[in-house]
């Protein structure tokens, strides 16, 4: 029989550096440093999947068309906007999935997308020289 994904999470989540929290019953949340600020990645099971999803960056300030691109590069993880422009990354697990291995690679490859994507906003954002 294989282990609880509650439990499994649980613990791997109080085992991780930053700060980590029980929010509700299957529910937790981290935050992380994610480019020199704070990220907050909510984690809950839900509906058969172990889901993940955080606020990247406030709107205007990564190019929609970006985010096509990069969801076609990431495994498991899809970037979104919201109708404001707030930009976001979520994705999902199976819960037969769920193992330390995998919370592992899918949490530090939002991370790291999630990091990726707010050193790509200044360049973006910075205006053109006139030729």
């Amino acid at each position: 029989m294989a282990p609880d994904p509650r439990t499994v999470t649980d613990a791997f989540i109080a085992g991780l550096d930053g700060d980590t929290r029980r929010v509700a019953y299957a529910e937790w949340g981290i935050t992380v440093d994610a480019a020199g600020w704070p990220i907050h990645v909510g984690v809950a099971i839900r509906d058969g999947l172990l889901r993940v999803q955080a606020q990247v960056i406030e709107a205007d300030r990564i190019d929609p068309h970006d985010l096509l691109r990069w969801n076609r590069q990431i495994p498991f993880l899809r970037f979104s906007h919201t109708r404001d422009g707030e930009v976001w990354i979520q994705g999902e697990l199976p819960l037969e999935a769920v193992s330390p291995a995998e919370l592992d690679r899918l949490l530090g490859l939002l991370v790291l997308s999630a990091t990726q994507a707010r050193e790509a906003a200044p360049a973006l954002a910075a205006p053109t020289a006139a030729g």
